[in-house]
């Protein structure tokens, strides 16, 4: 058998339906014919020698070997398209793009903007809201993001920082009445976000506390929400401390139980194991400003 690699023709034809399992919708995504893509496909199969897709229904099903060598075009076509976007940008000199959470932008990135161009004047940075739990899409450089090792081989995870979370409550919610321990939060309505159903249970068991005692009052879908509704003074939210620093500074949230370091590390991944210069440089800017 031969060693030399299939046409990328026949790879990209091979790639697409695999992913639509509809060769017209393949051919559609690729503006050739279903004749063309047909072809394509059968070339590959021939020169692999085995058969790539089983006919089901007006669609198609990959076989054993095709599931085995979609696993690996996705891959690398997904790296091919996000090198080949960012040596684009970068011949134009696009800025770098930066995407982490709403409630990570918000809090903590936007406010030390100013100190960013002032300790890094040539590196040009474009911010934009990106999910945590959700693939790095193109024309992103890098992702902030709070995960726990190991990292996937796919990516380059510069690590940054540990996570610490804690219960913040603003100041009257707390009656001088109460014991400044643990099990008070007992005694209080709690506050989580949906987007870390883990941060309760990881905090309680820290403080040998079952999770089953606590009573969550209001569950919200961001965390920057379930963070403002403790600002109002709907309850005790469990927070990373990077983004209640400002509000535990000015009094308006306190942390009377403090943090604890979870498994989780604040992190930089980039797409793609080829790193951006400007990468290493916002990610030393990182580290200084997080471990002051």
């Amino acid at each position: 058998m031969s060693s030399v690699l299939p046409s990328l023709n026949a790879l990209r034809a091979f790639d697409t339906t695999a992913r639509t399992l509809n060769m017209t919708a393949a051919a559609e995504q690729l503006h050739v014919t279903h004749g063309a893509v047909s072809r394509q496909i059968r070339l590959l199969e021939e020169q692999l020698e085995t058969r790539l897709f089983e006919r089901a229904g007006r669609g198609v099903r990959l076989t054993s070997a095709g599931a085995r060598l979609a696993a690996t075009t996705q891959q690398v076509f997904s790296q091919l398209e996000q090198t080949c976007d960012q040596l684009r940008r970068e011949a134009k000199g696009a800025p770098f793009v930066l995407g982490c959470s709403g409630s990570f932008l918000a809090r903590w990135f936007i406010p030390r903007l100013d100190q960013l161009k002032h300790d890094c004047p040539g590196l040009e940075l474009h911010l934009t809201a990106a999910d945590e739990d959700k693939p790095i899409r193109t024309g992103v450089d890098a992702t902030l993001r709070f995960a726990t090792p190991p990292w996937p081989d796919d990516h380059q995870v510069i690590s940054l920082a540990p996570e610490r979370i804690g219960p913040v409550l603003r100041p009257d919610l707390l009656p001088d009445t109460l014991p400044c321990t643990p099990a008070t939060l007992l005694r209080l309505p709690l506050l989580e976000t949906l987007s870390r159903p883990q941060a309760w249970p990881q905090w309680c068991r820290q403080q040998k506390l079952h999770p089953r005692q606590l009573s969550i009052a209001q569950s919200f879908e961001h965390l920057n929400y379930m963070l403002e509704a403790a600002l109002v003074g709907l309850g005790v939210a469990i927070a990373p401390a990077y983004l209640v620093e400002e509000d535990l500074r000015t009094g308006r949230l306190i942390a009377p139980w403090g943090f604890i370091e979870t498994d989780a590390r604040l992190s930089l991944w980039l797409p793609d194991r080829v790193q951006d210069p400007r990468a290493r440089q916002l990610a030393d800017w990182l580290q200084r400003m997080l471990n002051p």
